[in-house]
């Protein structure tokens, strides 16, 4: 590239960057740390807000920056030779902290990084491939990076943004419409489906070179339109037209990396017996379920359990459902410490409530645990035996209480 061609590329992002809106401030912000030796790393699903992100942290700061965005087109011919045209930019611009977009498009971009961090630069950088990030984050910038995760707008954000009250009716809203927030701005299903695409076809796809890429498509909408259910390999072969359970596993692992789904086991002391247990799936967003499902009716319950799985991985990665010869829990958070056993179930009725209480009871005495909860759309109990506690709660209510 031309010095002068980077040089333009460079103003007009930044000139375009310190003018966009930042919107309601994120609840990550105030977690992130402050700058030292370490590179700060900020992970999520495209369109989330990672540049608004970062755009609120470096503001805070209140010093000046450098920025390169390197998810632009016209960067698509820099190569490694070009980071010595990068390095004149950085020096002529004075900064000392940097700010990189979409990092894991420049080639060789960790060993430039971990120059930067040698010549005491302060980094922040975002990143939507959390396998590509971590190897080469592992390897050559072990101990010199701090990761964060970003998601979607939570419930809370959501309501923060759209000036609403938690409630029923605003929770329906948020089931409906998940929490990109280009799509909430102007309520366009393309930008969902775009989206979808982008991450199916560029990041995926093409990134692995894939040659059968409707399949990819055909196992995402399953798994959306089977949401929060449990999935097997060997079963899903025939879904997208595969030969073996090896090749769901590596679309799977795919799709995880590029975070539109989280994978959950079932919850066993032994890791063997985990890892042979079904699993059930996750959706990054509930607004990807609504473009991507292939079912004619809602789920609600579906949705609803998949609402709570995305608040309480906002907390925690330690995550599984519990399963025995007759019951089952939806959620138990933190198992080997303090265990929170969740049951979701989106209407209390005669014909469910004796199941969906026999599974947290079941899970409360296998953890001896004292209380857990059942999260509804909006009822309100407590059920009482052999000296433990279940709530139930509205899920809009209990998205408010931390743990």
């Amino acid at each position: 590239m031309k010095l002068s061609e980077l040089s333009d590329i460079a103003f007009s992002q930044k000139e375009f960057a310190v003018g966009a809106d930042t919107g309601i401030e994120r609840d990550l912000l105030p977690k992130l740390p402050e700058l030292h030796s370490h590179a700060l790393v900020v992970v999520g699903i495209r369109r989330c807000g990672k540049s608004t992100l970062v755009q609120q942290y470096v503001n805070k700061t209140g010093q000046d920056y450098f920025y390169m965005n390197f998810e632009d087109i016209r960067l698509s011919s820099f190569e490694t030779e070009d980071y010595r045209l990068l390095d004149k930019l950085i020096k002529d611009s004075q900064c000392k902290l940097l700010f990189f977009d979409e990092i894991q498009n420049a080639p060789k971009w960790e060993l430039y990084i971990r120059q930067k961090l040698n010549e005491r630069f302060r980094i922040v950088l975002t990143g939507s491939n959390a396998s590509m990030l971590s190897k080469e984050l592992g390897t050559k910038l072990t101990g010199r990076h701090l990761e964060k995760e970003l998601f979607p707008f939570s419930y809370s954000e959501f309501l923060r943004w759209a000036k609403k009250k938690r409630s029923a009716e605003s929770l329906d809203e948020y089931l409906q419409s998940g929490g990109f927030p280009e799509y909430l701005k102007v309520r366009d299903a393309d930008i969902l489906a775009n989206l979808q695409n982008d991450i199916l076809y560029r990041d995926i796809a093409a990134r692995y070179k894939l040659r059968n890429a409707d399949s990819l498509r055909r196992l995402f909408s399953y798994l959306a339109s089977n949401a929060s259910q449990k999935i097997s390999p060997s079963k899903l072969i025939s879904v997208c037209d595969v030969k073996s359970s090896t090749t769901v596993l590596e679309y799977l692992s795919y799709f995880e990396s590029s975070f539109l789904i989280q994978i959950i086991p079932q919850f066993a002391w032994s890791l063997k017996a985990q890892s042979l247990a079904p699993k059930k799936v996750y959706i990054s967003d509930l607004g990807l379920i609504q473009v991507a499902s292939l079912s004619f009716s809602k789920n609600l319950g579906a949705l609803l359990e998949n609402f709570v799985f995305n608040h309480l991985r906002l907390q925690t990665k330690e995550l599984y459902y519990f399963s025995n010869s007759n019951s089952e829990c939806d959620f138990i958070a933190n198992p080997r410490k303090n265990p929170l056993c969740i049951q979701v179930c989106y209407d209390m009725n005669i014909d469910n409530q004796d199941r969906e209480i026999n599974g947290v009871f079941s899970a409360l005495d296998f953890f001896n645990a004292k209380e857990g909860y059942i999260l509804t759309r909006n009822s309100r109990d407590e059920i009482i035996k052999k000296g433990k506690t279940v709530h139930v709660l509205p899920a809009w209510e209990f998205t408010g209480i931390m743990f």
